[in-house]
């Protein structure tokens, strides 16, 4: 990964930052979820799940096993998202 793909995080705080990284490893979690894989307080969480929402960065989505749940996923447009991953040829 290099340096520009990743110059847009430089202004996110870094609970967002966190967030985004739990979700990129871990796939697609609840708020309940990222809370317990982060160790952040739910309202930290909240709180960078809104500030990448509001850059684009992260869908919510219906969690159908529970529908009083989020359902949170990095977007595919994510400029970081978006990163072709490396091809062994063996």
């Amino acid at each position: 990964m290099s340096e520009s793909d990743t110059e847009w995080l430089v202004d996110l705080p870094p609970s967002a930052k966190l967030v985004y990284k739990v979700l990129e490893y871990n796939g697609a979690l609840t708020q309940k979820g990222i809370v317990e894989e982060s160790m952040l307080s739910a309202r930290t969480v909240r709180y960078a799940l809104e500030r990448l929402e509001g850059i684009e960065a992260v869908d919510e989505d219906v969690y159908f096993a529970d529908a009083r749940q989020n359902l949170y996923e990095i977007t595919p447009e994510a400029p970081d998202a978006g990163a072709e991953p490396a091809v062994c040829d063996d």
